[in-house]
This record gives C-alpha cells, structure tokens and sequence, in this order.
C-alpha cells in the first residue's frame, strides 16, 4: 500500500487506527468518523462535507449531557462497618472498623427525604446500597426495599459473605441488582485480595451467591484490578461465562488510600490482560452465542458509539459525582463519591438536617464538577478527553492534586484505541447490553 500524508478536514484530528483504516476525531464535540485509507481523497471531501453539518448539535448534545444531567442516583452505605479487609478498599481502615449503622428510622428518614426529592420526576430514580458491606444491616435493607420499591430502583454491592439463599430469592422477587465482588477465578489469588470470612477470603461465598443467581438479569460481578491478578482475567471471564454471568465490570484499582498504591500494577501489563479479557469475552459470546460482556469496556464502546448514553459516570468531564450520584454515608454525610469517604472538605451536608438541594450546591460539590478536562494539562490537548473524562477527581486529590491527568492514562488510551478498532471491524454488537443494542440508532452516518 502507498502511504499518503493525510490531511485533516478543518477541525477534526487525524491518526492510523490500522493498516486499512484513517480515525478522524473531534475531541470537544465527540464526532468522529472512520475512513477507509483506499478511497481516502474521495471519503475526505464527503466527510469535510458531513462534518459541517452535525458539528454544531454535536457539541449541543455533548456540553448538554456534561453540564446539565440531573442527579438520578443515590449511594446510601447504611453502615460504615465491614466484615472484610480487602487491602486496597477506599475506605479507610478505622472507619470501617469502628464506624455506626443505620438505625431503621434513620434509613427510613433518608429514603423518605429522597423520594420527596423526586416526587416531581417521571423517571424512578436509583437507590444503590453500597460500600462498606450494608448486608451487615440486611434485616433494615429488605424491609426499606419491601416498602420503597414503588419508587426506586435498588441495587445492592456486596463481598456476599453475609449472602443466603433467601436472601436471593429475596432479591430476585424484588429485582433489586446485585453486585458480587470477585477478584479472580483462583480461590488463592482472590482471597489474597478479598481478605474475610471463615475461608479467610469470600472466594467461596462468592461462587456460591453466583451459581444461585446463575441466568439473573441483574447481576453483575465487580473485579478490581491489581498487581495480583490482572494476568489472571482471561481466565475470570471463561469461569464466569460458563456461571452464566452476563456482565464483569473491571476495574483499576483506585489509588485513594496509601494501602491500595502497594497494588497498582504496570500500566501495559494492565492494558494487556485487560484487553485479553475483552477478547475472551467476545470470543466466548460469539462460540457460544450467549453472551458476556466486560461491562467497562461496553461503557468505553458507548462514550464512543453513543456519549451521551453511557451509564458509569466515571469517564466523563466533569464526573458524575455530585452530579449525576452522589453518596450518603452511615452518618448521613453527603459527599460527591464514595470515593472521598476519609478525605476531608468533601461534605455538602447531613441528610438528617439538610436539604439535598443544599448538598449539589455546597462547595464541595461544586469543586468537584469544576473539574473539567480542558484545565488539565496535557488533557487538554488529548484526542481522546471526552472519552476517557481523566479519573478519578478522589484519587487525584489525595494524590495531591485533582485537576491532573489521570494515573491510568496510558492505560485508558490503549483501551479507545482498541475500542476504535473493534468498532472499525463492525464487532461493538458484541460487546453491549441487548438492551442497549435495542435503544440504539443511527443519528449521524456519512
């Protein structure tokens, strides 16, 4: 093949995606097209074309869904305690040792207060039980949902050590989603990182709570990715499909707390068994017709296909935290994220004597969706910014500086660059929710 110097339409970013394949992107606006490098000069003139017709409702549609997406979900940790020690939790060591529970009129006062909140709105809003393991208080959990789930959609996350087959069937009738931390499909490795229980680790409860909720729409497993098992997560992904799990989500570890930065892994390692992990799960789906997906990657493959879609709002700018979510914690703080449970000046208020009008508009929630990609250096010239949103604003802080690049930036940019390239091969099909596939249309094709 020739190569020829290729020059950009005004306004769009240029790069080799593949040998085939020319990517043009618009990093302000999120437009982006993928050219054929054979009939270069002819795609360029159309695409010139196409652009300077959708750019301006692009950016429309992009600077609507960063600034101006209303709060839908709610973390509620109905107890700071946890019956774990998983090493690189974010929640500090103290906190989780010594902290308070929720009374049940305490719960019941806040969920009373949020559904007043949103009493206004059609759409039911998100309650998701959270961090440090709220079924340690399941008892008050299951009587809130019995009796809230007119009006919210719950979700719970969990080690599931505390998990039982009622308690399944509890959920399941009820459709609350669960999350299951799992870390790897070696007991050895995972209780090594999700440290507890009477196997000194919740490898087995784990399973367990995953082989009784086999074929469950709503389940999805959590991993969190460190120095110990990332070359591991190819082989995570087959254990799960044959559990007939439909969704991972996996995660780098979060570099909140000091413990957790004796964990990070090298960032290429990462990068690699990460995307081996997408491939085995594409392959999985495609052999066996039933599919798996990583569910960070998809998120990654819909800030591309679909932006203003996307469902974690990590990868945004600004975050979605004290935005779109935000956390209360068991002594009814209201803080942008769980992840800034233990850092200081992040509180917008106590749910028990302060409006949550009051909270999105503290300082604290404000500093944090202050932060935008363009008052990052280095961001602020990366073709890629609205894709990846540069996280996590709690783990920057208490790195000591919050509008910096990311700590996984190299990570973060060979994951859209495969992403890029999977959609370029027609492959993003297999890689989503089925629902999502369904709620999707062409708005823009050149």
């Amino acid at each position: 093949m020739i190569e020829m110097k290729l020059k950009s339409p005004p306004n769009l970013v240029s790069e080799s995606l593949d040998r085939k394949n020319q990517l043009f992107v618009n990093a302000d606006n999120g437009f982006w097209a993928i050219v054929n490098k054979q009939n270069m000069l002819t795609n360029q003139k159309t695409l010139t074309s196409f652009y300077g017709k959708v750019k301006n409702r692009c950016r429309e549609e992009l600077n609507r869904f960063r600034f101006s997406a209303k709060l839908s979900a709610i973390y509620i940790d109905p107890t700071d305690r946890c019956n774990a020690h998983c090493p690189y939790c974010y929640v500090p060591a103290k906190i989780r040792s010594k902290g308070r529970s929720m009374t049940e009129a305490e719960l019941e006062s806040v969920l009373k207060k949020i559904a007043e909140h949103f009493q206004s709105q059609k759409k039911k809003p998100v309650i998701i039980f959270h961090a440090s393991e709220p079924l340690l208080v399941k008892d008050i959990l299951f009587k809130a949902i019995e009796k809230y789930e007119d009006r919210f959609y719950f979700g719970i996350q969990t080690n599931a050590l505390l998990l039982e087959k009622s308690d399944v069937d509890f959920i399941k009738k009820h459709g609350v989603s669960i999350g299951i931390s799992l870390d790897a499909a070696d007991e050895g490795i995972n209780n090594r990182l999700r440290v507890g229980g009477k196997q000194g680790g919740n490898y087995q409860n784990a399973v367990q709570a995953i082989e009784w909720f086999r074929g469950y729409e709503g389940l999805n497993v959590i991993t969190t990715m460190t120095k110990f098992n990332i070359r591991k997560l190819p082989e995570l992904v087959r254990f799960l499909h044959k559990k007939e799990v439909r969704c991972v989500l996996i995660n780098p570890v979060r570099l909140t707390q000091e413990n957790s930065r004796r964990l990070k892994p090298d960032e290429n390692e990462m990068a690699k068994y990460f995307l081996k992990a997408v491939d085995t799960a594409l392959k999985c789906t495609i052999k066996s017709g039933r599919k798996i997906i990583v569910g960070s990657f998809s998120n990654t493959v819909i800030a591309i296909i679909a932006p203003t879609a996307r469902r974690l709002m990590c990868d945004i700018s600004p975050c979605g935290g004290g935005r779109c979510f935000f956390t209360i914690t068991a002594s009814g703080e209201m803080i942008p994220c769980g992840e800034f449970i233990g850092l200081d000046g992040f509180s917008g208020g106590n749910i028990f004597r302060d409006s949550i009008p009051k909270a999105m508009q503290s300082s604290a929630f404000k500093a944090v969706r202050g932060r935008w990609v363009e008052k990052i250096s280095d961001c602020n010239v990366c073709l890629y910014r609205n894709i990846c949103g540069a996280p996590c604003p709690a783990e920057l802080h208490a790195l000591g500086n919050m509008n910096q690049r990311a700590i996984f930036c190299e990570f973060y940019k060979k994951v859209i660059q495969y992403a890029f390239r999977l959609i370029a091969q027609g492959k993003e099909k297999y890689v989503l929710r089925e629902e999502g596939l369904k709620n999707l249309r062409y708005e823009y094709c050149f």
